[in-house]
């Protein structure tokens, strides 16, 4: 596990950004720097102190330093056991049940985080998602239910079945202890050495943005000159056209090999958490996504699925605006199918 590597300052108090989000947003933030900490301390070590590193191929190819925080190494080959089990740590006991809808990694880190507890869990997923990760849902004992041409269509069906049975649902984005257990990464990210230097700018994938509200939040606090950055996929853009824009606006299809950040209906509270911690959002093709993926493997060894390579792919497309800089991106996700390995990695 990752150590300490010098104390943590804050620029300002908890109290001072309080009240600065106060008057901005007219609302007490949602999300909570103590739970950050707090988390860092209480979510299963598997998941946390994640391998951070550089290369110095990798940053002569970009023109700067590129610094990558793997979240691949752990049971669900994903970030997204840090904020589901943050989260079902933190539910009643009583809670006995869960329904959620995932693309596949939450689900699996749900899946992960539920049976720890003894907690039934049913996920519900898209007619066409990836099939390793509906198998290793089940494989972590959930009970996973198809349907719906995407991610959206079957969140919809899963808020529909949680309500008809009664059954607590857990909605990505919309939970605030999911964005706090991904600002862990945050945390760890903060620690780089040598200090004091910071990051320039953190390029985050953005999909129902929980990562990039956790992160975001820790990283404006401790760092406030270093430009936390969303990214979206060009196919699949509502999140970036809602933050651009300053409301939510939806899409009729989402159309990228990232599957993992192909929202077409933004969450509204996530939009809140990012409003006042993001500096820009970028989009990125599916062939840069892939080109990105591959030099990952190539300098890192690093097999990422193409959400996960989402932050290094506006890196490369956007090497020019970083030129010289020091610039970090959490590799998010790793789950593939051999099929996709052989045609996205090996050809």
């Amino acid at each position: 596990m990752l150590r300490a590597l010098r104390p943590i300052t804050f620029y300002v108090s908890r109290d001072e950004w309080c009240t600065m989000m106060n008057k901005h947003m007219e609302v007490k933030p949602r999300l909570s720097l103590d739970n950050i900490e707090e988390a860092s301390r209480i979510i299963d070590p598997v998941f946390t102190g994640s391998p951070q590193l550089t290369d110095p191929g990798l940053n002569e190819e970009l023109g700067f330093k590129l610094a990558c925080k793997i979240e691949t190494l752990n049971p669900i080959k994903s970030f997204k056991g840090r904020g589901a089990d943050y989260l079902v740590k933190k539910l009643p006991r009583d809670v006995g049940r869960l329904v959620c809808a995932s693309a596949g990694n939450f689900g699996q880190g749900m899946a992960y985080a539920a049976g720890g507890r003894g907690m039934r869990l049913t996920v519900f997923a898209a007619e066409n998602a990836n099939p390793v990760k509906l198998e290793r849902m089940l494989t972590l004992g959930a009970e996973v239910i198809t349907g719906g041409r995407d991610f959206d269509e079957a969140k919809a069906a899963a808020k529909e079945y949680a309500e008809r049975k009664g059954v607590y649902f857990v909605e990505d984005g919309r939970e605030p202890a999911i964005a706090e257990g991904a600002g862990t990464i945050g945390l760890e990210l903060a620690r780089w050495p040598p200090p004091p230097k910071q990051f320039d700018a953190i390029l985050v994938p953005l999909g129902n943005g929980a990562l990039l509200a956790g992160v975001g939040l820790w990283f404006k606090t401790i760092s406030p000159q270093t430009q936390v950055i969303g990214v979206c996929a060009e196919g699949a853009p509502a999140m970036e056209r809602s933050w651009r824009s300053g409301h939510s606006v939806s899409t009729e299809k989402a159309e990228t090999i990232a599957d993992g950040i192909a929202v077409r209906v933004p969450v509204t509270e996530a939009l809140d958490d990012l409003r006042f911690v993001v500096e820009d959002v970028l989009l990125v093709d599916d062939r840069t996504i892939l080109g990105a993926m591959k030099l990952l493997f190539r300098y890192l060894g690093a097999v990422i699925e193409p959400a996960g390579a989402a932050g290094a792919a506006a890196a490369v497309k956007y090497r020019e605006r970083f030129a010289g800089q020091t610039v970090a991106t959490v590799l998010c996700g790793g789950n593939l199918t051999e099929m996709q390995k052989r045609n996205w990695l090996f050809t």
